[in-house]
């Protein structure tokens, strides 16, 4: 089926057998919630999607806005901030599902179509770690002025840990090397050091995919449970999010600075 021969109102299976193609469903990149759930939901709404006139950048802006109210849902009262959180993070990545998936049957991929989807995860993730160190601030009295600045020190990590791998792809770019494969091989630390040992760990304690924006506002609403529950352990819990994400990063750093991927080939 061409471009041109493609319905305006397609069945379930043409529509699946277009935008849920092997490749996508077995890539590396692929989030564990797509593989486990959300491209089992996100065919739904792609179907309706493509019958209405939003392209695939209309529902990138719906997913960069269900994102970014991640981070201030933070601030409604405890526990119902973070559940609010939660879901707007299962939104934004079933939004995220679809925008690429009305893309691929209208046959619309476009260079601004991927800078629209970096931008929303970075308003996501940002905000919810920004907004982490608002809410234990603003619950104070007086106001808790040292939480703002956590916030902003979280977000901050958060940015730098996720732009990374982008600076990894601008440095070969510049460099005039092509673009590498997101592949274990790749990534891989070969020599027996301490750097691969380090590596080997958070392969079996991944501490460094806690910083998404799924798995913070999941991790964040246990949190919050606990404390609902139990002691005040809510401003303990940003203070170790905010001082774990220093760690984090620079693993990743040095996890990239030893890897092949900034080597010439």
């Amino acid at each position: 089926m061409t471009p041109t021969d493609r319905p305006a109102a397609p069945s379930l299976t043409e529509l699946r057998d277009a935008v849920q193609p092997d490749w996508v469903m077995a890539r590396s990149a692929e989030h564990w919630t797509g593989t486990l759930y959300m491209r089992r939901l996100s065919i739904y709404l792609t179907w309706l999607l493509v019958r209405t006139p939003l392209t695939a950048n209309g529902v990138t802006w719906l997913m960069i806005v269900a994102g970014g109210l991640a981070g201030p849902a933070l601030l409604l009262p405890a526990p119902w901030g973070v559940v609010v959180a939660a879901l707007l993070a299962q939104l934004q990545m079933l939004l995220d599902c679809c925008d690429g998936e009305v893309a691929r049957w209208r046959r619309t991929m476009s260079p601004r179509g991927i800078f629209l989807d970096q931008i929303g995860h970075y308003v996501a993730e940002g905000s919810i770690g920004l907004f982490l160190g608002v809410s234990v601030a603003l619950a104070a009295a007086p106001t808790d002025w040292r939480f703002m600045f956590a916030g902003a020190l979280l977000m901050a990590g958060i940015w730098l840990n996720k732009s990374l791998n982008m600076m990894v792809t601008l440095a070969r770019t510049n460099a005039g090397l092509p673009r590498l494969p997101d592949t274990p091989s790749v990534r891989a630390i070969t020599s027996a050091s301490m750097t691969a040992r380090l590596r080997r760990v958070a392969g079996v304690v991944p501490l460094h995919r806690m910083f998404h924006s799924i798995e913070l506002t999941l991790v964040s609403l246990v949190a919050a449970l606990v404390a609902l529950a139990a002691a005040p352990v809510w401003p303990w819990y940003v203070v170790c999010v905010t001082v774990l994400i220093w760690p984090v990063t620079m693993g990743h750093f040095i996890a990239i600075w030893k890897s092949a991927r900034l080597v010439a080939r």
